[in-house]
């Protein structure tokens, strides 16, 4: 998982891609609160957001 996030960030870097980094994060992020939505008592305030 860390090397596929790596050599995506190597990338943005060699390549100039920084408008990606927003759009990445954000995806992570979005995941990351899924996954806790499922698992935790926080899930009910999770849905409201959404």
């Amino acid at each position: 998982m860390f090397s596929v996030l790596g050599q995506l960030f190597k990338f943005m870097r060699v390549y100039r891609k920084f408008w990606m980094a927003p759009i990445i994060i954000g995806l992570i992020a979005l995941g990351g609160l899924l996954i806790a939505a499922q698992s935790t008592a926080i899930a009910p305030f999770i849905y409201a957001i959404f």
